[in-house]
């Protein structure tokens, strides 16, 4: 569906000094920067995948999607959107993607979503038929039946995003870029904008690409991420298996009925937090069942779960590491 092959993406960026005198004198010589905002990524995204796209701030990602929506045309390279290059901006593949960036939005402020709904249903070029359809489907499953006639303005931050997706979804687009589409919003809200993705996704077999800072939104979403930094790519394959490169360590959570002193929990493993009642250890994949036994033997053990590390954490290290191999790269090497 999706085939990116050496993308590059590199901006000249004008840099001057403050101050009266650098205004003017940029005003006969520039000096310019080139920003490599994505420098050489390949991948591949099969029909019907949940991807996620991650990296830190200015890795690369929002400017991935818009040149693969159409939006920016790249520096070099090749990229297809299901057999469409996207800067051609053909009316076929407009009709088959979306892009949901979750700080902007298409919604008209003073009038109801309702009017956005129709005007997209027109813009596509979707028959009546499909439409009331697609609409009820879509009102269903995001619970906005109570919104669509109330002016944008009068409507909160979730419900907005709620209806900004579906609008976005009224032609039934067959790849979904979502650009922080959960940014902003609280606990529940994120939960219910996750359930109705995957839910779009499974019943429509769309594409998805998700870029988000918020890992509960990987973890629910995506099985397989892509991974950039600086405009590089740092990691492609599935999530679980990043997990266990990166932080291969499990987490025993314990629930205590009594408080414990630390000397008793520092010989099953590394301590990560410890409160009364509560106390999480860090141990290695192969000593698990043995500190789990030792545990229920020696504490008073109310509850006990084993989990993988955070992702918050994995995702950090990786950052760190890819961090490391470019100082690496660029220091120069003693005669």
């Amino acid at each position: 569906m999706i085939s990116v092959r050496g993308l590059r993406k590199h901006y000249k960026v004008h840099k001057r000094p403050p101050g009266l005198k650098a205004a003017l004198r940029s005003l006969i010589h520039r000096s310019y920067t080139t920003v490599k905002a994505v420098d050489g990524i390949s991948f591949d995204i099969r029909p019907g995948e949940r991807v996620g796209f991650l990296g830190p701030n200015g890795a690369g990602k929002t400017t991935t999607l818009k040149v693969l929506s159409g939006l920016l045309y790249p520096s070099d390279g090749e990229v297809t959107v299901d057999g469409h290059v996207p800067q051609k901006r053909e009316e076929a593949f407009l009709k088959k993607i979306m892009l949901v960036m979750g700080q902007k939005q298409q919604l008209l402020w003073d009038l109801p979503p309702a009017e956005t709904f129709e005007l997209n249903r027109a813009i596509y070029d979707v028959p009546q038929a499909q439409y009331k359809k697609t609409i009820s489907d879509l009102i269903e499953l995001l619970e906005i039946g109570d919104l669509i006639g109330k002016p944008t303005r009068q409507l909160s931050l979730g419900e907005r995003m709620k209806c900004e997706l579906a609008a976005a979804l009224i032609h039934q687009p067959r790849v979904l870029f979502l650009d922080e589409p959960t940014i902003g919003l609280d606990v529940a809200m994120q939960a219910t904008m996750r359930t109705f993705i995957k839910e779009y996704n499974e019943k429509y077999g769309a594409t998805l690409i998700l870029t988000s800072h918020y890992m509960d939104d990987v973890a629910a979403l995506c099985p397989r991420v892509i991974v950039i930094d600086k405009g590089l790519l740092s990691y492609d394959g599935g999530l679980d298996a990043l997990v266990q490169r990166v932080r291969p360590e499990k987490r025993v959570v314990l629930r205590l009925s009594e408080e414990v002193d630390a000397g008793r929990l520092s010989p099953l493993g590394r301590v990560v937090t410890h409160e009364p009642g509560t106390a999480v250890l860090q141990v290695q994949q192969e000593a698990v069942n043995a500190t789990i036994t030792r545990a229920l033997s020696t504490l008073p053990v109310m509850d006990l779960t084993v989990e993988n590390a955070p992702l918050e954490e994995v995702m950090s290290e990786l950052f760190a590491e890819s961090k490391a191999r470019r100082t690496a790269v660029s220091e120069p090497v003693p005669a």
